[in-house]
């Protein structure tokens, strides 16, 4: 998000030199510095006891990608990432580790990436999906996008596996 105009008094702000940031935008009437910000979400890959990966289909596409959601105001990240899992696949996060994250400029989001262990059970999609399916590590690689977000995470998640 570039803001233009102040939150607080909707004066149009300026620019003021800050240290090494360098020009910011500046609110003079409130003596306020604006730092442009992208939206935080969560994108969770989703791996059962048999080191399988779950992928969905959102209800508006015919394209496979992760379960993924915007963090509400005052929920952090992992409970976040717990909530989606359950509300989008109905599934219970057993255990939960933050992995890295990706930043998407054209869509202004800054995804945190979560791994989170399910166990493999009925699963309960929401409205939000059309489908969800399990895939071995290499199925899913070849179910997703070129371009995907899951897919580079996929594609971290093994390369860091594969070293250990």
């Amino acid at each position: 998000m570039i803001f233009e105009y102040c939150s607080k008094c909707g004066e149009k702000l300026g620019k003021k030199e800050i240290g090494d940031e360098g020009l910011v935008p500046f609110c003079m009437p409130c003596n306020k510095l604006f730092f442009n910000l992208s939206y935080p979400c969560v994108i969770c890959l989703i791996i059962d006891e048999n080191n399988h990966v779950l992928l969905a289909k959102d209800a508006r596409t015919d394209r496979y990608g992760g379960i993924a959601g915007f963090i509400n105001e005052d929920e952090t990240a992992e409970n976040a990432a717990v909530r989606e899992v359950k509300e989008e696949i109905g599934l219970a996060v057993i255990d939960l580790r933050y992995f890295k994250s990706y930043c998407r400029e054209k869509s202004d989001r800054l995804m945190l990436g979560f791994i989170c262990k399910v166990k493999n059970a009925n699963l309960n999609i929401s409205k939000e999906l059309k489908s969800a399916e399990w895939f071995s590590l290499e199925e899913a690689k070849n179910n997703l996008r070129e371009s995907s977000v899951i897919l580079e995470f996929l594609n971290d998640y093994t390369t860091v596996t594969n070293n250990h």
